[in-house]
């Protein structure tokens, strides 16, 4: 068994709890941090059945996509789902985390589990955000940048895509004079000094910032660190909403269509008119995504496999792209197996199961 902790700090550290939407709820929802895990049930909904396989399975942990507590709980009386659900999870001790619009926003969540299953080539962020990155800036004796650095970028800092220990540094001349209180580094009490050092910048996801500047604290040299922290409206092109990517070979709509219901095991698919042409950037939002239709309209995507698309809402298409709506449950069902083989990989002193309830509230007549 190992500490709740240490398995919510694993999750977080792939999908910061930062980065979830302002509306959502994500995180730890009922239990204790420092309980004892000793299996794990991961689902993509948490309904009273999930709970009661959790216990028969000796899960006291259950990881899902969707917060059972979504809009907040005034009172706890078992008068719905919600409640009675919430109410069989603390009855027999049992820990529920939600790592939902977090997971949905970060390369290599959710909407990149959806682009593998399609085969997409050249995948990225969709629709990238901004406002969540910063640049630090700070000046160090040139015989320690190398130290201080190593302990910034071990911090998270200096990470730019697929490439780390991203910096830039140039040369100059610091000066100071220490005051009768200080404990100089370099130099005495009351006397100018000028020291060669480096004037070094780089970016970090601004969430980190405390944890950055203390790495830069602790291995700096000096007493009192100069250093400045600038927000920047960058976008951040590891996080955001949906994915885009090539299909191997272009498809006609029809084909595509019959594609799609194979790859995700789908026997319904809402669409609109094909655009005309053939098929080959293809986007893609677990979930409610009628929100990405102008992004990848934008992209110039063929198609946009999504779910939750409104009537009105399909006119929004206006001819020029092919809107998919798959269903909610079935575009992010896939999720489960992306939760798995993470924490697989990332513990293998405890037991994982994927759950067998099938929690999808809509069914089909066809």
């Amino acid at each position: 068994m190992i500490p709740l902790k240490k398995i919510i700090a694993a999750l977080e550290e792939w999908a910061p709890s930062a980065y979830q939407e302002s509306y959502d709820n994500a995180g730890l929802l009922t239990g204790s941090p420092d309980w004892a895990v000793k299996a794990v049930l991961i689902t993509l909904d948490v309904t009273e059945e999930v709970v009661h396989e959790a216990v028969e399975k000796g899960a006291n942990l259950i990881v899902a996509h969707h917060p059972i507590i979504f809009k907040g709980l005034k009172k706890l009386n078992g008068t719905n789902y919600v409640e009675r659900t919430v109410i069989a999870a603390i009855k027999n001790d049992i820990a529920i985390y939600a790592i939902h619009t977090n997971l949905d926003n970060v390369a290599t969540g959710v909407n990149y589990k959806i682009a593998s299953i399609l085969g997409l080539e050249r995948v990225s962020v969709l629709a990238p955000k901004q406002g969540l990155l910063s640049k630090l800036s700070f000046f160090v004796p040139r015989e320690n940048t190398q130290t201080v650095l190593d302990a910034v970028y071990q911090a998270g800092a200096g990470k730019i895509g697929d490439y780390s220990d991203c910096s830039f540094r140039v040369a100059g001349t610091g000066t100071f004079v220490p005051g009768a209180g200080a404990h100089p580094h370099i130099g005495a009490q009351n006397r100018k000094e000028e020291v060669q050092e480096d004037r070094v910048e780089l970016m970090f996801p601004a969430f980190l910032e405390n944890r950055v500047i203390a790495a830069l604290k602790n291995a700096h040299p000096y007493e009192e660190v100069a250093y400045y922290v600038q927000a920047l409206a960058n976008e951040n092109q590891e996080v955001g909403s949906g994915a885009i990517g090539l299909l191997a070979h272009e498809m006609t709509a029809r084909s595509f269509l019959d594609f799609l219901k194979e790859r995700l095991n789908i026997r319904v698919i809402r669409h609109t008119a094909a655009p005309g042409r053939m098929i080959q950037k293809v986007a893609v939002c677990g979930g409610s995504g009628s929100f990405m239709l102008k992004p990848a309209r934008r992209a110039g995507a063929d198609v946009l496999v999504t779910a939750d698309f409104k009537y009105h809402e399909f006119f929004d298409a206006e001819g020029q792209i092919m809107v998919c709506d798959v269903g909610h449950y079935e575009s992010e069902v896939f999720t489960k197996d992306l939760l798995f083989s993470y924490l697989s990989e990332k513990f293998d002193n405890f037991a994982l199961y994927l759950s067998e309830v099938n929690t999808n509230p809509v069914t089909y007549h066809v």
